[in-house]
């Protein structure tokens, strides 16, 4: 109970009227697809050891096309919470942007350490490594994702193509088939299996 009493407390001392008016201005000019004028306002009351606003900040530079700027706002909103996986993806953002894969795939490594049952990092991260033809670290990710998805069309998918490409003909022409139940008609499915 006293944790619900000062929590509102808390924030209302570390956020004036004046930040929750300003959070509220940006979302409205970011609506506007005005990303550089939402960023701006609240540059100008910029709070540099907030993770909100440093994330908030990473997110409107991304989509401004700042992509160095993006990149250190995500960086301090990281240091600000560590373990931080929306910052995390956050960072991605730019990251990808400049193709920057190497980073990327320490990035999902690092969430995967703190959070191993992460499926959005382990199917991107085994779309890294499918991508770089290195499919033995690919099939890994994939694997554990369909192993808690069993059913999901995309870790199926992806497994499928990755068996393919280790020469397993046998496990690929079983999740191709299982594609087909999830997708029935499945052109990617079908072009696996017509590839065995």
């Amino acid at each position: 109970m006293v944790l619900a009493i000062g929590l509102p407390l808390l924030m209302k001392a570390q956020y004036n009227e004046k930040v929750l008016q300003t959070f509220e201005q940006s979302y409205v000019l970011e609506k506007a697809n005005d990303f550089r004028k939402s960023a701006k306002v609240l540059k100008d009351i910029y709070i540099a050891d907030s993770y909100e606003f440093n994330l908030r900040l990473g997110w409107l530079q991304y989509n401004a096309g700042l992509f160095d700027e993006s990149k250190e706002y995500y960086q301090k909103a990281m240091s600000l919470m560590p373990y931080s996986e929306e910052a995390k993806f956050g960072l991605i953002l730019p990251l990808a942007a400049r193709g920057e894969w190497d980073e990327i795939a320490k990035l999902y490594n690092q969430i995967l350490t703190n959070n191993p049952g992460n499926t959005r990092a382990l199917y991107n991260l085994g779309l890294i490594h499918y991508n770089q033809k290195e499919w033995a670290q690919a099939v890994r990710h994939f694997q554990k994702l369909v192993d808690l998805y069993p059913f999901a069309y995309d870790g199926l998918l992806m497994l499928a193509w990755t068996n393919l490409q280790l020469g397993k003909t046998r496990e690929a022409r079983v999740l191709f088939n299982k594609v087909l139940l999830f997708s029935p008609g499945d052109a990617s499915a079908l072009e696996g299996l017509e590839l065995l």
